[in-house]
């Protein structure tokens, strides 16, 4: 089966604004950078995937990108995640690509495993495979085979309306809650709760 990885990224320098309090401009926008970059590493010589596209409205998280050999489609207009994702599915389509992943770039903990962990479920489409986040309220990963089964709807509690979307298009949903997967870093609970995974690690 054919795949496609769509990485949706914010403005390095203006994303993760809500670790503010904790973390400065300067070292918002290496965080950033640096999770992009750990996403692109780990989907890297993934057989499953024939491609990997980046989008987003940074030119230098673009350019990062095309570095480690990913496509990618610039964002204009009023910046909506849920119409990004339809720009980029559209892109991916063309290509005849059966099916698509989403996978924010702010998954600290995501390995090699938990992607085909996410592509195992996806066999036999029409399919919908949801990553929850660690609190079962918002959508981590998000693969439908084939692309376009049903419309993205991220946002504040977006892994239910993603669930019932893919009900009431007849999709098998399959859910893959891993607590790697789970924690993404949008406030200082989280980066507190990834060092405590690393000294686990370490140990």
């Amino acid at each position: 089966m054919t795949l496609w990885a769509i990485i949706p990224v914010k403005p390095l320098r203006r994303g993760k604004s809500r670790l503010a309090g904790t973390l400065s401009e300067d070292e918002r926008e290496q965080l950033n950078q640096d999770l992009l970059e750990h996403t692109l590493s780990t989907l890297k010589d993934i057989k499953e995937l024939e491609q990997v596209l980046v989008v987003s409205r940074d030119p230098h998280a673009l350019t990062i990108a095309r570095n480690h050999g990913a496509r990618t489609v610039r964002e204009d207009g009023q910046p909506h995640l849920n119409t990004a994702l339809q720009r980029a599915t559209i892109v991916a389509k063309v290509y005849a690509t059966r099916g698509v992943l989403v996978l924010p770039a702010d998954l600290p903990l995501l390995t090699r495993d938990d992607v085909l962990a996410l592509l195992e479920k996806a066999s036999q489409p029409p399919v919908v495979v949801i990553a929850p986040d660690r609190h079962g309220k918002g959508t981590n990963a998000l693969l439908m085979s084939p692309a376009g089964l049903i419309e993205y709807d991220f946002g504040e509690d977006s892994f239910q309306r993603h669930c019932d979307r893919a009900y009431k298009a007849g999709a098998r949903l399959e859910v893959v809650d891993l607590p790697s997967l789970g924690l993404d870093l949008d406030i200082p609970e989280d980066l507190a709760l990834l060092e405590k995974f690393k000294r686990l690690i370490i140990r």
